[in-house]
């Protein structure tokens, strides 16, 4: 898709500002607390947990703004996102539910009946904005923007939403707006960034063509560090390259929407929080559920409130938990059939009990595939189960567009090794379990080692008895998952429900 071909599909129109958003027909508002704190949630497109400084990338300054927020504020180590691709990854961070509870399992709009942190807030008299991304958060009625930027927007003077001086430009306007209307705020800054195509990849060229996002600084393919999951092959080391040049400029959107906030002088009672949709665009991160997939960079400031370079490292967090502690916070009531809980006592340096474990899923439909999974995790192992190993086509997903797949393809005709490792990506197996603590690229899988059975069995149950309190449509198959009967039952049922969703 060429620029001019994108423009015209965002349908590019000037800057939205709705204010008051549906008030007479909501009629609810509020005045809020005079002392009511502000909110940040800056996300990054694609961005693997560990491409950023200070969780261990090695190339030297490629995220100095991140790195600055950690200094200044609290790092999770132990945090993910429930499922890892796009749309359905930001519903539920905006829903407190899981994909399977609020009705978005892909690219579909929540159910009408759930509620969403935008209406909360917005009837508790916030302002609410949005930059980019706005298309995967739908329908867009139930999220009640105030102020609201378009990726088309983003897309003026070849930004193609990855322009730090729009997004600048665009959050410097939404602070203005918010002392002008004396509200507390609401923002929700969306990157482009590293999602594909990547900068200076061929790839991207295809796409814009000589219209391209500016980079300021080129990674040398010398430079990088080749993830474990994948074999380090040159045309995998080109992409990595090139996707880092990406991170680098996805972290001077952050610097630039942070200058932003400095300069407005709102930043005292404003909340930031970075994390990323999920992981990088390759095979065995996005679209799965790897501790690659889900586990993601979240980062808080909050001054005189989180102690600057802060470090927690016991506890894990999700993006089901982002709601309710948005919520916490501002001192809102808390909306009713959230999964996820609030976790303000961390930002204390406070211990929280029930945070030993992780829940993630994939459902996403891709050229009438269905690739339905579960995963539970804790801070050693992770145990997967792939409802449809050996029942449909190859899996094809955005992850294999680019260079690193056909590398992977090329290279596994001589080397039985990489053919192994494409053979089990397109195809899967029903269980997998690792230790990702010594093993986080999941290279090895122990589904079948003894001394592991009982940690196997150990997360099964857990797995289970979250999948019966969160309703999961999927339990009976995996209560039956020895009965290839049941299995075939049960993606017969997610294809027919795909179908009835697309219409």
């Amino acid at each position: 898709m060429n620029r001019r071909k994108f423009l015209n599909k965002c349908n590019v129109v000037g800057i939205s500002l709705l204010t008051p958003f549906g008030s007479l027909a909501r009629g609810s508002e509020k005045e809020p607390a005079k002392d009511s704190p502000n909110f940040i949630l800056i996300t990054a497109d694609d961005l693997n947990y560990d491409s950023v400084g200070c969780y261990g990338c090695k190339i030297p300054g490629i995220t100095p703004h991140l790195d600055r927020m950690a200094s200044q504020g609290m790092t999770f180590t132990n945090a993910h996102v429930n499922i890892a691709v796009c749309q359905p990854s930001r519903q539920s961070i905006m829903t407190g539910r899981y994909p399977h509870c609020n009705g978005a399992e892909g690219f579909e709009p929540i159910d009408p009946d759930v509620p969403t942190l935008q209406e909360s807030l917005h009837n508790a008299g916030y302002l609410n904005g949005i930059l980019g991304k706005e298309i995967h958060l739908r329908p867009k009625n139930k999220y009640c923007w105030d102020f609201y930027i378009t990726q088309g927007q983003l897309a003026s003077g070849a930004g193609i939403g990855r322009s730090p001086e729009l997004y600048y430009s665009y959050s410097k306007s939404f602070f203005e707006l918010a002392k002008d209307q004396n509200k507390p705020f609401f923002l929700m800054a969306n990157f482009h960034d590293p999602h594909r195509p990547f900068a200076g990849s061929d790839q991207e060229k295809r796409a814009w063509g000589h219209d391209l996002p500016k980079a300021t600084r080129k990674i040398k393919s010398s430079e990088v560090p080749i993830p474990d999951f994948l074999p380090d092959l040159p045309g995998i080391r080109k992409e990595v390259a090139d996707y880092y040049t990406s991170v680098y400029r996805c972290d001077q959107s952050v610097g630039a929407v942070i200058r932003a906030l400095e300069e407005s002088g709102l930043q005292e009672n404003t909340i930031v929080m970075f994390i990323s949709d999920n992981g990088m665009s390759v095979p065995f991160s996005k679209a799965n559920c790897y501790l690659n997939s889900t586990k993601t960079p979240w980062l808080v400031t909050w001054p005189g409130r989180v102690t600057p370079g802060s470090v927690d490292s016991k506890h894990f967090i999700s993006g089901i938990d982002y709601m309710p502690t948005v919520l916490d916070i501002a001192g809102i009531k808390a909306v009713g059939k959230m999964n996820g809980f609030s976790f303000l006592p961390l930002l204390s340096g406070k211990d929280q009990q029930g945070r030993q474990y992780v829940f993630t899923e994939f459902h996403k439909t891709f050229a009438g595939r269905c690739f339905p999974m579960r995963c539970v995790q804790n801070e050693r192992f992770g145990y997967i189960f792939n409802f449809w190993a050996g029942k449909t086509k190859p899996m094809r997903m955005d992850s294999t567009s680019g260079l690193t797949f056909k590398a992977m393809q090329e290279a596994g005709k001589s080397n039985p090794q990489i053919a192994a490792r494409v053979a089990l990506f397109e195809h899967r197996v029903p269980e997998e379990f690792y230790d990702f603590k010594n093993d986080p690229g999941a290279l090895h899988n122990l589904i079948s080692a003894p001394q592991y059975q009982t940690d196997i069995e150990q997360m099964r149950r857990v797995l289970k008895d979250q999948m019966a309190r969160t309703k999961d449509l999927a339990l009976p198959a995996f209560v039956n998952r020895d009965n290839p009967t049941a299995l075939d039952d049960f993606m017969n049922d997610q294809q027919t429900r795909a179908r009835r969703k697309k219409q």
